[in-house]
């Protein structure tokens, strides 16, 4: 059985009840997060997939303690953590790689860390996180592929994050709070996963005040102790077999959701004809007979978000009219457009913007998977196809 292949056959609708995972993105950070400890960090509800394994190994090749003591259960130790380097071969699997940069300066005050891989969703350049590490006192600087940088007095300070940026805002955080002093994060990421890894770090001893806002305080600690913890679960994955119950027209239960989390997938869905309801502990969500169009804008959160964005155009080819969708986060995450062409989706893309005119059916077809999210919208269009 090729493993990198799916055959779907597609055309009955979507039924039944799921229990939602761990997040991965939340995953990625606090798995790092729980390395700034002097002792083990428990993490429960981490998601079994690459990327959270990927992880492991590259905190493994920095001489971190990573166990697996249950499922979904692991121990993480990063006071055996005895190396700068991280190495190419990993790295350049996971964009979620860079984040070593922060952690290392942060324990070791010195870090090599390859510029980050994963899905190509467009440019993604670290220069926000070098700024940031500037801003506390690190000499930075980019060579042979890698970032080499050391912090010999580093000291709080005031940083402005472009963009929002979660990847920034994460890093700096790492940062922070092992800094002397006071580190004022403004125009930082609201994230959930951004307050996910605050009450971790805030467990392990560490002093972090508004997290979920744009302005972050952090009071820098002297080390961090252990704690056991359990990581938010999936609206990404959540939002996903909500969508696959609306393009198929079946219905779902969710299970174990924020509902908070939700609510600019509910918003989105809702308007789209979808019927949703809170039930205890989660979500049941009904397709309609009719998907109607809509505009779609991604932003960072609480806006719409850019991970959602390919399942909702896979969902809009089946929609009635007309609907636009702009993606302001990943650009090149609109090259889904062509895989869902050959399917038989009317899908005009000019830059950062995609037309779509809904079509009555879609059509079974080979498909290519960009990067994940692009892999599950065209699982859902699969599964809506004849």
């Amino acid at each position: 059985m090729n493993l990198d292949c799916l055959r779907i056959q597609g055309g009955k609708p979507l039924y039944g009840r799921i229990t939602i995972s761990g997040a991965k993105n939340s995953a990625l950070a606090l798995i790092v997060g729980a390395a700034l400890g002097e002792e083990p960090v428990v993490l429960e509800n981490i998601p079994d997939n690459t990327d959270v394994h990927v992880i492991f190994d590259l905190l493994r090749e920095v001489g971190v303690t990573v166990q697996s003591l249950d499922k979904g259960k692991w121990s993480v130790d990063g006071s055996t953590l005895n190396s700068s380097k991280a190495s190419y071969e990993l790295a350049r699997k996971l964009r979620a790689s860079f984040y070593l940069a922060g952690l290392l300066l942060a324990k070791r005050h010195e870090a090599v860390v390859p510029l980050p891989g994963g899905c190509f969703l467009g440019p993604r350049p670290v220069d926000f996180h070098l700024k940031g590490f500037q801003a506390f006192g690190a000499e930075v600087a980019i060579e042979h592929g890698c970032m080499i940088g050391k912090i010999t007095k580093p000291q709080g300070t005031r940083f402005f994050i472009n963009r929002s940026s979660m990847g920034t805002t994460v890093n700096l955080l790492y940062l922070a709070v092992l800094t002397p002093g006071t580190t004022i994060l403004e125009n930082a990421a609201k994230e959930p996963e951004i307050v996910d890894l605050a009450v971790m770090l805030n467990c392990m001893g560490a002093k972090i005040r508004g997290a979920g806002t744009d302005v972050i305080r952090v009071q820098g600690v002297k080390s961090l102790h252990g704690t056991d913890y359990s990581i938010i679960p999936d609206r990404i994955e959540a939002g996903t077999y909500m969508a696959g119950a609306v393009i198929t027209g079946g219905s779902i239960t969710v299970e174990n959701v924020i509902l908070t989390h939700l609510k600019p997938i509910i918003a989105k869905l809702k308007e789209a004809g979808a019927y949703i309801e809170e039930v205890d502990n989660g979500l049941f969500v009904a397709g309609p007979e009719i998907i109607r169009s809509l505009d779609v804008k991604t932003l960072p959160y609480p806006g719409f978000p850019t991970d959602m964005q390919s399942q909702m155009m896979a969902l809009l080819t089946l929609a009635h009219g007309t609907s636009i969708i702009t993606e302001n986060v990943f650009e090149n995450r609109l090259q889904l457009g062509a895989e869902l062409k050959r399917m038989g989706g009317k899908i005009k893309v000019d830059g950062r913007t995609a037309v779509i005119q809904g079509v009555e059916k879609l059509y079974g077809a080979s498909v290519k998977a960009l990067d994940l999210r692009s892999g599950a919208a065209l699982v859902l269009a699969a599964m809506a196809a004849v």
